[in-house]
């Protein structure tokens, strides 16, 4: 049984959200303990517990400890992921105790590569929160997260049925996951010329002019720093009131995305000024990959045959977490260049082969 201190490091979902995945994948045994000890809310919370099952469902895991506000958990694959439809509501991991925002991104991450596994289609159906602070906004998924998966062989198609911001959530995604018999390892050193930058300013049950000053105000401070933009501004339907913005910055080899929140009190021109300051600080470190992406890749990377390799604006506590998660599971080599909240470089030596087995995994 491969044993993870839930809170080594960042300390949050993350180490648990990786940890679920490949023990799904390498079917093997799995106890965490110590499960986000440090966090004002410490332990599971829906959104967490709603990952556990949804992994539990693809293996036929045998759970222990799933329960909200658990710091351990024992999860026990009885075979391999299967394909097939599955249905997750965070709202359900509450017990009817009310509506909860849980990202819907985050369980989505959690079972997408051991679908990709699975033998045949998988279709999923996930409902809570699709735009939440501290999880990837559903643009971004589609944006960002995806088109670098299908680099590395891995096809998966999302769709946004419902809005679901923070805090109401009442959202709903679906994705259609293949199967992928082999994943290629993906080279993101260079990202070449910017070609466009692009975005959305939404809102929900809020004036409109919101989301028109925050894309006004978005134009205008990246056409001061010489770079032409197209940012929409979207009223959207949703359960709750809710506002973002979300930009994407296409380059010839990479795409890279930035996110902000409104808030109670916050001017919309400050919101718009948090995203386009993450988009030039990113710009000016002529890094591929954003500081979302640079973790995400990481578990992928050491799934595929080969070598990746790529270079990042910034290397976070997410990143150094979640490498530390994944030796913990594979003797795989990992190189990071680079200080952590400075530029960096991430070399990962992947699999050797596709044959090779991952449920060889080395004792810790």
């Amino acid at each position: 049984m491969i044993a993870i201190d839930g809170s080594f490091g960042e300390g949050g979902g993350q180490v648990l959200r990786t940890s679920l995945a490949l023990a799904a994948i390498a079917g093997r045994p799995l106890r965490l303990y110590n499960i986000r000890a440090a966090r004002p809310k410490p332990g599971l919370q829906a959104q967490h517990l709603t990952s556990v099952r949804a992994a539990a469902a693809i293996c036929g895991a045998e759970l222990q400890g799933d329960a909200l506000g658990s710091q351990s958990l024992v999860f026990r694959p009885t075979h391999p992921p299967q394909a097939g439809e599955y249905a997750f509501d965070v709202t359900e991991a509450r017990r009817g105790a009310g509506g909860s925002a849980g990202a819907t991104t985050l369980i989505l991450q959690t079972a997408l590569l051991p679908l990709a596994r699975a033998s045949g289609e998988s279709h999923l159906t996930i409902r809570g929160g699709t735009h939440a602070p501290f999880s990837p906004p559903f643009p971004y998924i589609q944006h960002v997260y995806l088109p670098t998966l299908w680099r590395m062989g891995i096809r998966a198609h999302i769709e946004l049925r419902r809005y679901g911001w923070y805090p109401a959530g009442g959202g709903e995604v679906t994705a259609k996951i293949q199967p992928t018999k082999q994943i290629a390892p993906i080279t993101l050193t260079e990202r070449g010329a910017l070609r466009r930058v692009w975005g959305v300013a939404a809102v929900s049950n809020l004036p409109s002019h919101i989301a028109q000053r925050m894309a006004s105000r978005a134009a205008n401070v990246l056409k001061d720093a010489g770079i032409k933009s197209h940012v929409e501004a979207a009223h959207v339907e949703a359960t709750g009131p809710g506002a973002g913005i979300f930009l994407f910055a296409e380059y010839e080899h990479s795409i890279a995305g930035f996110t902000a929140y409104g808030r109670k009190g916050l001017p919309s021109e400050q919101v718009a000024e948090s995203a386009c300051r993450d988009f030039l600080a990113h710009h000016k470190s002529n890094a591929a990959a954003d500081l979302h992406l640079a973790d995400q890749l990481v578990l992928l990377a050491v799934l595929a045959v080969g070598q990746s390799r790529w270079t990042t604006c910034c290397v976070t506590q997410h990143l150094l977490t979640n490498v530390w998660v994944v030796r913990q599971f594979l003797d795989v080599q990992i190189t990071i260049t680079g200080s952590e909240g400075e530029p960096g470089e991430i070399a990962i030596s992947g699999r050797p082969s596709a044959t090779s087995d991952l449920s060889l995994i080395t004792d810790h």
